[in-house]
């Protein structure tokens, strides 16, 4: 198994930046494919990002394109989501999660979670 640690959430104004972290435990993050997923209040689940094994590969949910990157660092067993450009509507809980499969689009492809870590972007 393998746990995870998400950081680096907090409170911007709309158009800042931040930079989230998902760190992992257990076992080492080579194993995984890895994604982004975010949940506003009285919404369900949805995808944001994901990124294969050896990054070689990276898919986003079209309402982040262009604004968002995600990136891993295996030797550090860490996950990244770059975010620019924030605006309101990105106002979620944010989960890193991983998946023994090299990527996935839905959560259920996925079967360890983090706690999550609240991203608020003020207008």
């Amino acid at each position: 198994q393998v746990q995870l640690v998400e950081s680096g959430g907090g409170l911007v104004q709309a158009g800042g930046s931040l930079r989230l972290s998902c760190v992992a435990s257990g076992r080492t993050l080579n194993s995984y494919g890895m994604g982004w997923f975010r949940q506003a209040p009285g919404k369900e689940r949805e995808f944001v990002a994901t990124i294969n094994r050896s990054s070689s590969s990276t898919y986003y949910a079209d309402s982040v394109k262009g604004r968002f990157t995600i990136a891993r660092d295996n030797t550090k067993n860490t996950v990244y989501l770059q975010m620019n450009s924030l605006k309101p509507e990105d106002t979620a809980v944010y989960y890193c999660a991983a998946g023994t499969a090299a990527w996935g689009l839905s959560r259920y492809q996925y079967n360890y979670w983090g706690q999550g870590t609240q991203v608020t972007v003020s207008s």
